[in-house]
């Protein structure tokens, strides 16, 4: 199970699920959680053809909605997540 805990929230592989639903131009998504000095931070890393910072802005209002939590969005390169079946990767 690779649901973790976020500030407090936990963040399930489901949720990120939910907003890979919503956006079908994303190949895949990634949602990477690290530590800045006493702050869980959490990145979005969404694989996609057409990177804009519309589509940016309107993945971090989804996150928020979704997980309830604010993250980064980063628009990555097709082809640049592993296909590893890791949907929730807890690097802290």
């Amino acid at each position: 199970d690779q649901t973790t805990k976020v500030k407090g929230m936990f963040v399930r592989p489901e949720q990120i699920g939910e907003i890979g639903k919503r956006y079908p131009a994303l190949d895949r998504l990634r949602l990477v959680v690290t530590r800045e000095g006493d702050a869980d931070v959490m990145t979005l890393k969404a694989a996609c053809a057409s990177p804009s910072e519309a589509l940016r802005g309107e993945l971090s209002a989804t996150l928020r909605a979704v997980t309830k939590l604010g993250g980064n969005v980063e628009l990555v390169a097709l082809g640049s997540l592993p296909n590893d079946g890791k949907v929730i990767s807890d690097e802290r």
